[in-house]
């Protein structure tokens, strides 16, 4: 019993002091845990207002104390100015509903550095039913830091994002639309153009090709500023001619395109187009200077589910306006294409035949007005065509200027001359020196003068026709300078068609060429009319004056031949005196004692044609 007394009654002392212990063990890893998570605990009686800290309340306030009460003005004046009456508010709030305490603040440690921190507390009543607090804090600085990193980033990447929107609309835009005028440009022209034909309720379309007239020249003359005014200048009146349904571009240089759908017929197409005429022949003001200019317009229209074709049509239909004179109106149509792919054939067959040689001399002899002696031959282009026979220039030298074949076919002739010549010096004949003719384009050449010195042309056997509309007033003077270039060369300069242009004495001073050919229209009528006969006889007597030889073109019958003598010309040239005749048969006349037969006019006519 004692023993069983005895056993009883030592078990609940022991497992008093287990629990016991087991409690302060359970307290220190609490206060442990606490310790590691550096969060502090604290308390706050409102009733008596007494304040509670643990040690690690003081840590995170930086206070250096270590005591267990602490007054309310050591929490609120711990709280950042800023912060402090938002922190208060909150506290009060929580009394007053007895709830929950949540708040965020800044704290300011003594040496100044500032801390956020994190608060919360729950209500209870104390001993007596005292209300109190019992909360914890913990320092959240790391984490706001972190936030306000990350949400900096995120305000800067989303900088970045708008930013880069930006930049990629003013890409876009800027491949869409031409920097100088700001319309569309060529690229957007044609999106708009491939859609057109899948937009419903679009019927007809129309496309308007505008070029202006002159705008090299006013480029050239008055600056890249000027020619960049008119740009503007003209993309604005374009502009003001159509309605905001339509769409001006600009798709090249000096080249526009005006887009119009459902324009009500051909009659409006006719008005808008010559309303545009007219409101680009107008002068343009440009500082002290007044630019003038003008265009050519070539309009093409169909159904607006063939649109695609119609910028092509309309190019063409913008060709015949330029080569019609410029400054009109010109629509596309099939006879109009038909025609111009004749010539665009015609062209790719004479590009074929510069590189086969059948482009030939064909020479006309130019006799001594006086002795009737030949001294010397112009080579005249031919063409042996392949299927059509023997084509006079009339056939392809135009196609040759449209096309820049000009200088190929100079170039052409003056090399097939210097063969023949150097063929009839090897059968014993001395030939006269040999006039071929010379295109603005192949004389302004950067390459013409390294090109002749490689040719190795004997001097003085080669004389270089100029038509005179080249030179003029206008000649500057790296064109000139390679023109004294080439007479130091011994190839002399003769002016073709004097007479059917408008040079003037200064352009004839500033060329000083060797001599000048009458045109044949003056001539021609010498015969008959006293003022032309006056007229001719000046040219010559300006020329003797300028020390300049003279040639008279279209003698045609022996009255020609013998008042151009007595008038005083040097030299005469015309089917009276011979025809252009190919390299056989002017080896043959030169073989001859070079007399020529002067033949009539009745005679010629044929010829002539």
């Amino acid at each position: 019993m004692c023993f069983r007394g005895g056993a009883a009654s030592s078990v609940p002392k022991t497992r008093k002091r287990r629990s016991e212990q087991e409690f302060q063990d359970l307290l220190r890893r609490l206060e442990l845990a606490v310790e590691a998570s550096q969060i502090g605990v604290w308390e706050h009686s409102i009733g008596d207002d007494k304040i509670l800290w643990d040690d690690q309340m003081h840590r995170l306030y930086a206070t250096g104390r270590k005591d267990r009460m602490v007054s309310a003005e050591t929490w609120t004046m711990s709280i950042h100015p800023d912060d402090r009456a938002q922190a208060e508010a909150e506290f009060d709030e929580a009394i007053g509903a007895r709830s929950l305490y949540n708040s965020q603040f800044r704290i300011v440690w003594p040496n100044g550095e500032i801390r956020h921190m994190r608060s919360r507390a729950h209500f209870y009543e104390g001993p007596g039913g005292i209300p109190s607090f019992i909360g914890a804090e913990w320092d959240i600085t790391a984490d706001v830091l972190l936030n306000r990193e990350l949400a900096e980033q995120k305000s800067v990447a989303e900088a970045r994002a708008v930013a880069l929107e930006e930049s990629n609309a003013r890409i876009e835009y800027a491949a869409d639309h031409d920097y100088l005028t700001g319309l569309p440009n060529r690229r957007y022209f044609d999106r708009r153009l491939a859609e057109l034909g899948d937009e419903d309720g679009a019927n007809t379309a129309a496309i308007l090709h505008i070029d202006l007239d002159r705008f090299k020249q006013i480029n050239d003359k008055s600056g890249h500023a000027a020619g960049d005014a008119m740009l503007r200048n003209t993309a604005a009146r374009i502009s003001d001619a159509i309605s905001e349904a339509d769409m001006v571009a600009r798709i090249g240089g000096d080249e526009f395109v005006v887009l119009l759908v459902d324009f009500g017929g051909v009659e409006a197409l006719r008005t808008i187009a010559g309303d545009i005429l007219e409101r680009l022949s107008a002068d343009i003001h440009f500082g002290p200077e007044t630019l003038q200019s003008g265009a050519s317009i070539g309009v093409a229209w169909g159904r607006a589910a063939d649109a695609g074709n119609l910028l092509a049509e309309s190019d063409l239909a913008l060709y015949q306006a330029k080569k019609l004179g410029r400054n009109r109106v010109e629509f596309f149509t099939l006879k109009l294409q038909s025609d111009l792919q004749g010539e665009r054939q015609l062209a790719e067959e004479l590009k074929l035949a510069l590189s086969r040689q059948e482009i030939v001399p064909y020479y006309q002899i130019q006799v001594d007005a006086r002795t009737r002696q030949i001294f010397g031959l112009e080579a005249l282009a031919r063409w042996h065509h392949p299927e059509r026979g023997l084509l006079l220039p009339g056939v392809f030298m135009k196609i040759a200027d449209e096309y820049g074949l000009t200088a190929d076919v100079d170039a052409a002739i003056l090399n097939q001359a210097l063969r023949d010549r150097r063929e009839w010096e090897r059968h014993g004949i001395v030939p006269p020196r040999i006039a071929v003719n010379i295109s603005g384009s192949r004389l302004n050449d950067p390459q013409l003068i390294e090109g002749l010195a490689r040719l190795n042309i004997p001097p003085h056997a080669i004389v270089f026709e100029l038509v005179e509309t080249i030179f003029l007033d206008d000649t500057d003077e790296s064109l000139l300078l390679d023109i004294d270039r080439i007479k130091k060369m011994g190839i002399d300069i003769e002016i073709d068609d004097f007479g059917s242009g408008h040079a003037s004495l200064i352009g004839l001073v500033k060329l000083k060429p060797k001599r000048l050919k009458i045109d044949r229209q003056l001539v021609t009528a010498i015969t008959v009319s006293d003022e032309q006969r006056r007229l001719v006889a000046s040219i010559v007597e300006i020329a003797r004056a300028l020390n300049v030889e003279v040639i008279a073109e279209g003698v045609e019958t022996e009255e020609h031949a013998r008042l151009l003598a007595r008038i005083g010309c040097d030299g005469l040239q015309g089917y009276a005196l011979g025809y252009p005749s190919s390299a056989a048969q002017t080896k043959a006349l030169l073989s001859s004692d070079r007399r020529p037969v002067v033949r009539e006019s009745a005679e010629l006519q044929s010829a002539h044609n």
